[in-house]
């Protein structure tokens, strides 16, 4: 069931992602720069409104409502950092070259309950999603994005009740795929038809980040541990099954050896309960 904030939300507050700053090269000059840029990280705030708006007008491709900037350089129900250029010598050293919005969500009301790990008891257990992510074209391959996204995950941490950083990505976009994979974030889940653009449907990457001992239901060794332990028990079964085979002596005066007839019905063992992601 499709919780509250996502019925409020969700037709204009999924996380696109659809950013090209992806490199880790911030000592390099952009050709596109005449100067070397020194990024600093701040908080939005309400004077970042226009650019706000025109920098989503220009990466995303799909439009975002006025209630969602508001809330976004409000700080009503998002967090959120900008990029600025201290050395711009147009005078612009605290406009915005990028961004990253997110919002802090109950970790019960989440869609990604399934895929994560924690006490249910505690109904306090937060998760972070990062609703939307750029950098202007001047700036991207500086590894801003990459400086963003560590800033998003460092306050998640920060967080003792937090378990996760999740977002979607459209799968077309290979170097936000790329990026969150290097950033080890977990792809745990492909969403078919995620994202109405233009009259057509594309489908998502759902990526998860987990924080302060959060993780998924069965990590690869217990995953390991659990098919070890599955193997075991199949081969125990079937000694046991040729243990307990009966031995039948041929009729008459025969004098061969006695005949091993083996139970046909095998057991079958199966090991449910596991979720690969």
């Amino acid at each position: 069931m499709l919780h509250k904030w996502k019925q409020e939300f969700l037709y204009n507050f999924k996380s696109i992602t659809y950013f090209l700053g992806i490199n880790d090269t911030s000592l390099m000059v952009n050709p596109r720069i005449q100067h070397r840029p020194t990024i600093c990280y701040r908080p939005i705030k309400p004077s970042d409104l226009e650019t706000l708006e025109r920098i989503h007008s220009d990466v995303f491709p799909i439009r975002y409502e006025s209630e969602f900037f508001q809330s976004v350089v409000n700080g009503c129900d998002v967090v959120s950092w900008a990029a600025v250029d201290r050395s711009r010598p147009d005078g612009q050293s605290d406009e915005l070259i990028g961004f990253v919005t997110a919002r802090i969500i109950l970790a019960k009301d989440s869609e990604i309950a399934d895929l994560l790990r924690y006490d249910s008891s505690r109904v306090d257990q937060t998760l972070v999603y990062i609703l939307t992510l750029g950098v202007v074209d001047a700036y991207r391959n500086l590894g801003i994005a990459t400086a963003l996204i560590r800033e998003v995950i460092k306050y998640a941490s920060s967080i003792p009740v937090c378990r996760a950083v999740y977002l979607h990505v459209i799968s077309y976009n290979n170097p936000a795929i790329h990026l969150y994979t290097k950033m080890s974030f977990n792809c745990v889940r492909r969403l078919h038809g995620f994202y109405l653009i233009n009259g057509q449907h594309y489908d998502s990457y759902l990526f998860v980040y987990y924080v302060n001992g959060g993780r998924s239901p069965c990590s690869p060794l217990e995953l390991v541990t659990v098919i070890v332990r599955c193997m075991k028990t199949g081969l125990k079964s079937v000694a046991a099954k040729l243990m307990m085979a009966k031995v039948k002596w041929p009729k008459g005066n025969e004098t061969r050896g006695p005949v091993l007839t083996q139970n046909k019905r095998m057991t079958n063992i199966e090991c449910s309960g596991l979720e690969y992601v």
